[in-house]
């Protein structure tokens, strides 16, 4: 189905590359505001599409990506020719992000949200000693690692790849749970959950064992208890190339060797 859309807003993370491509594009197409456009056209890395993603969330306008930074997963390839063409017939994927609410040490109450992950990693040189429920039943009494995260997925080949977790199909309703660097159980490798379900945290021994949480670029220190679970009332919205669309993307990382 051929998209709908009469105006244009072009975004850059603050690289000469990604600023070079904007003024291009902007002399091509025009520009306008982020707040009346119809689509956002956001020029960088994958860093930058996720905090456009995040200002995005319920604006109701999906957000086309071109890649003018290192990496780029997340980002359609860039070329300034053909642009309406493309975003016309372009597809699009609509998620709802995880919510995270922590818990710190001063009895602090935080919200976040992650397109990408929640994770918990140690602050110290003492490994996090962590107790792990799932839909309010306990799972692992005491987990103890150096992290713990809980990826989409649309994070499935970020942080979660790196940390040997599994790649996740864009389209599956599952959450990764992945350990970082596993003490005890010494071969637990993580599991696979529904994503309707809710993961609470504890932290034990927090004073001692000092660990921090970060949803994306969120980051809490020294939290005592981690809750998530999928948003019921934010969404975001991207575009891809429909020959080089996100699952594909994903279904290709599963074969890349």
């Amino acid at each position: 189905m051929t998209r709908d859309f009469k105006s244009i807003s072009f975004v850059a993370s603050q690289t000469y590359e990604a600023q070079e491509a904007r003024q291009e594009l902007i002399g091509i197409y025009g520009n306008a505001d982020p707040e009346q456009a119809d689509i956002i056209v956001a020029l960088g890395g994958d860093g930058f599409m996720l905090q456009t993603l995040h200002t995005t969330m319920n604006s109701g306008k999906p957000v086309y990506g071109m890649n003018r930074g290192s990496v780029g997963f997340l980002m359609n390839r860039y070329d300034s020719t053909n642009l309406l063409e493309r975003i016309a017939g372009s597809i699009e994927n609509a998620f709802r992000p995880l919510e995270m609410i922590t818990e710190d040490v001063s009895g602090q109450r935080r919200r976040a949200l992650a397109i990408n992950e929640i994770y918990v990693f140690r602050q110290s040189y003492q490994a996090a000693k962590l107790r792990v429920s799932v839909d309010g039943r306990v799972r692992l009494e005491e987990l103890i690692c150096d992290g713990l995260l809980l990826a989409t997925p649309a994070g499935s080949t970020a942080y979660n790849l790196s940390a040997h977790g599994p790649i996740l199909p864009l389209e599956a309703p599952l959450l990764a749970m992945t350990p970082v660097s596993p003490f005890r159980p010494r071969r637990w490798r993580g599991a696979l959950l529904p994503n309707k379900v809710t993961v609470d945290i504890e932290v034990l021994e927090a004073e001692k064992r000092p660990v921090n949480a970060v949803a994306d670029n969120t980051e809490v220190k020294s939290v005592t208890s981690v809750h998530i679970a999928e948003s019921r009332d934010t969404e975001a919205r991207i575009l891809s190339d429909p020959d080089h669309s996100w699952s594909d993307r994903i279904l290709a990382e599963q074969f890349d060797h």
